[in-house]
């Protein structure tokens, strides 16, 4: 049987301009462009715009199919089934689940994380769209690094990233968290973990966990006393990915010394950059860097960090993820473009060439012959919301929909 088939009448995303083109997909890649039929079947693009398929470097949306309310699990399986269905819905082919590994107990464990990454491989023929993970890794949770090295064996590679929420957790509220010192800084200013207000704060977070919250402040404060194994244990994870040869991030940096720490171990993507002056020493070292797509769909960030559209347009970035909303990729290109921030063909690398570089995935993320058929067919009027209408991942149906008109 020849599984080869035409999008004919598109406008085609390309590298580097639009294009009425017909694009042939024979045995899962790109064969041909403007190339003969020879008996494929023909699917009618005609009015719609055909892009590479979408990357996301970052999305943590699939925690809240995991846990709807807080306390309120949903087994693992029927939970990431669910999330691959949304992903395809919304045109992302390739997907880095960013699993926080933590200290904490509960959604953000450990524990969890074992289960997340065994349920993606039993159910790998099932899923729609491939499915990968961001490691997430809290620097102060040292019984992950069982899981980071089982996972950096597998046959996904997952990304590694480096998060330390447990020291942005005891800030002292004197000082902003988007210009916060060095994580590592000796004189890094502490809150008084006994206080009323700090119990306050991790209120949210012993809820997420299932713990009271003097039990989690409790537990807080035995973990910060363990501050100076830190740096080691950061160490010992950069080396391993290193040697696996995974892409590594360093998560939201507030200052170009914690930039320079982590991309000493390896990381060369900046991922969600506090202010504007670490990211630009991102981009004066040439590392990547990515935003959240929400911020740049909305029009700014909701903790007072960069918005994403003022980055791009200046420049100082190169990727838009998911993070906790995965329409959001779409809709912030459309904004973008609707905004006058820059032509198509560049905002799409946004979210497809781009994360497809830095990440090392070579093979998929533009319309270029020889690279993996992962493509998206949009329905977008001018002036209009663009609407995902087919999806396919090397060259197979992940998603398709019929409008009632």
């Amino acid at each position: 049987m020849n599984d080869a088939f035409v999008i004919e009448g598109a406008s085609v995303i390309l590298p580097d301009r639009m294009a009425k083109v017909a694009v042939r997909i024979e045995n899962g890649a790109i064969a041909a462009l403007d190339g003969p039929r020879d008996g494929a079947r023909v699917i009618d693009g005609r009015g719609m715009i055909l892009a590479a398929a979408m990357i996301d470097i970052h999305g943590d949306a699939f925690e809240r199919q995991m846990m709807p309310r807080p306390g309120v699990m949903i087994p693992t399986e029927a939970a990431l089934l669910e999330t691959d269905r949304q992903l395809a819905a919304n045109g992302i082919a390739t997907a880095y689940h960013a699993l926080t590994l933590s200290w904490e107990p509960g959604l953000r464990s450990v524990a969890t994380g074992f289960e997340v990454v065994e349920t993606l491989a039993a159910q790998a023929l099932r899923l729609t769209v491939e499915n990968r993970v961001q490691l997430r890794w809290e620097t102060f949770c040292f019984e992950a690094l069982p899981l980071i090295e089982a996972a950096l064996a597998g046959p996904l590679m997952p990304a590694l990233a480096f998060n330390d929420h447990t020291t942005m957790g005891v800030l002292d509220s004197s000082c902003p968290l988007q210009t916060r010192p060095f994580d590592h800084d000796p004189a890094f200013p502490v809150v008084d973990m006994n206080s009323s207000a700090f119990a306050a704060k991790m209120e949210p977070r012993a809820k997420r966990s299932g713990m009271h919250v003097a039990d989690f402040t409790a537990l807080m404060r035995d973990m910060w006393k363990r501050r100076a194994e830190v740096p080691s244990a950061i160490a010992a994870a950069g080396a391993k990915a290193r040697t696996a040869g995974a892409p590594m991030l360093s998560h939201d940096d507030s200052q170009p010394e914690t930039r320079d720490f982590y991309r000493s171990h390896g990381a060369g993507i900046s991922e969600f950059p506090m202010n504007t002056t670490v990211t630009r020493a991102a981009r004066e070292a040439g590392d990547w860097i990515v935003f959240g797509a929400p911020n740049a769909a909305r029009g700014g960030s909701h903790l007072g960090s960069p918005g994403s559209g003022d980055m791009v347009a200046a420049g100082l970035c190169d990727i838009l993820a998911s993070d906790y909303y995965y329409p959001a990729m779409l809709i912030a290109v459309a904004r973008l473009q609707a905004d006058g921030i820059g032509r198509l063909p560049d905002l799409w690398k946004l979210v497809a060439a781009n994360p497809a570089a830095a990440l090392g995935l070579s093979d998929r993320g533009e319309i270029v012959l020889g690279k993996q058929a992962d493509l998206v067919l949009l329905d977008w009027p001018e002036g209009s919301v663009p609407v995902v209408r087919h999806c396919f991942v090397k060259g197979r149906t992940a998603y398709g929909a019929i409008a009632a008109g």
